[in-house]
């Protein structure tokens, strides 16, 4: 029978776990600011102040186990195998026990930090130094595992009892829709997927994107501002400004999807603060914003501009690189759209706008890069290719891309 925790009984669990002893005096805390409808979390102070986070997910109907923390354990265990990868202090594991059985993770909490999303809604400053420390920290995990077999093959482990076939592919767009969505979704809602599949080359980017999908080192796949963490001291730090944090998603997968889902985090704030009314043009909107993109472009800049430097070589994999990032940041957009339906019942007209910037991104990456960083892809490169020899991309030959009629890709 899988134990279920709670407030109760959760120090005796750490006691019987060896993570504390019987002279400990600890407390526990509910109220956590991450509780999710996945996962139930309790933070835990120990008599010497350590702070310890127990997770524990929800057990299905259908009694099967589920195993989002597996993925968490795999790759603690992963950093501690190669201290390449245990050395980015950044990723340094953080993970103290896993208990398949009963679903449940432990493992520090980071009580100097803070989430970097947080920290931009409280502060509502934007500095590049910290988007640079997580270009540069994210490169060195992509530019360690690039094609690299024995990382490949750590991360096709899967739990006991289970096999891997082959590893997901993240680029996908919304689920064929049935009957059913009419007792989950409210009729205001609905809008949001005739709008969807009003749009039959959004269709085919999201499509063309996941069949160019290119996995080639260890990704995150949910690399969004609220599973980042700084250092609440970090302007008197000289490294470890930032911790990712929340591996349950990670595997071998493309590194253009980890930077595109932190691009599309970045474009929320801009998009979340639109000024919406019906007499009101897209357009107009957007300059409208009480975060204007122009405040945010600084950072995203930094971003990319870093990763790059750290890891010039992917351009010389995948010539479009920046064009990916862009598309993989209006997919992230959509499935944010629909996370927000799912779980608050609802879409307005920012979601209208959000819906509306997402298709650009996807259809038009070429345009939307100036419109995004507010310079070129040139010029985002210059400062790279002075300090490494990059390859000239050849130039294609303008013909007009054809889309043949609801062309869909749900899945590799």
């Amino acid at each position: 029978m899988v134990l279920s925790l709670s407030s109760q009984n959760v120090i005796q669990y750490l006691r019987d776990a060896g993570l504390c002893s019987s002279e400990d005096g600890a407390s526990d805390k509910s109220e956590l600011p991450k509780n999710s409808k996945k996962n139930f979390n309790l933070l835990v102070t120990l008599a010497d102040n350590r702070n310890l986070l127990v997770k524990q997910e929800s057990i299905t109907n259908n009694d099967e186990t589920p195993h989002e923390f597996f993925n968490e354990w795999l790759f603690g265990q992963l950093l501690g195998q190669f201290p390449v990868l245990g050395n980015i202090s950044a990723i340094a594991p953080s993970v103290l026990h896993f208990d398949q059985e009963n679903s449940i993770l432990v493992r520090n909490y980071l009580s100097e930090y803070l989430e970097l999303g947080q920290y931009y809604q409280k502060n509502d400053i934007f500095l590049p130094e910290i988007a640079s420390a997580i270009g540069t920290t994210l490169a060195g995990l992509h530019r360690a595992t690039f094609n690299r077999r024995e990382y490949k093959d750590f991360m096709s482990t899967a739990p006991e009892g289970q096999f891997r076939y082959g590893f997901y592919n993240p680029a996908q767009g919304i689920n064929s829709i049935g009957p059913d969505i009419f007792g989950v979704v409210p009729t205001d809602a609905l809008k949001f997927y005739v709008l969807y599949q009003r749009y039959e080359s959004l269709e085919s980017a999201i499509a063309d994107l996941a069949y160019n999908w290119q996995p080639c080192c260890l990704t995150h796949n949910d690399l969004t501002l609220n599973n980042i963490l700084v250092h609440s001291r970090w302007e008197q730090l000289d490294n470890c400004l930032v911790r990712l944090i929340d591996w349950e998603a990670c595997s071998w997968g493309d590194p253009a999807f980890d930077l595109g889902t932190l691009l599309a985090s970045y474009l929320q704030i801009w998009l979340s603060s639109l000024v919406v009314d019906p007499t009101i043009e897209l357009e107009e909107s957007l300059h409208l914003a009480m975060t204007p993109l122009e405040v945010l472009q600084p950072s995203i800049v930094a971003l990319i501009r870093s990763y790059l430097n750290a890891f010039p070589m992917i351009l010389e994999y995948q010539h479009d690189f920046i064009l990916r990032v862009i598309q993989f940041a209006g997919l992230a957009l959509i499935h944010q759209i629909q996370d927000m339906i799912t779980s608050r019942k609802y879409f307005n007209n920012s979601d209208i706008c959000m819906l509306q910037v997402a298709k650009n991104l996807l259809t038009m990456p070429e345009q939307s890069v100036l419109t995004i960083f507010g310079i070129s892809e040139s010029t985002i490169l210059k400062p790279v290719a002075n300090l490494h020899k990059l390859p000239q991309p050849e130039k294609e030959q303008q013909l007009l891309r054809i889309y043949y009629e609801k062309t869909r890709l749900r899945g590799c």
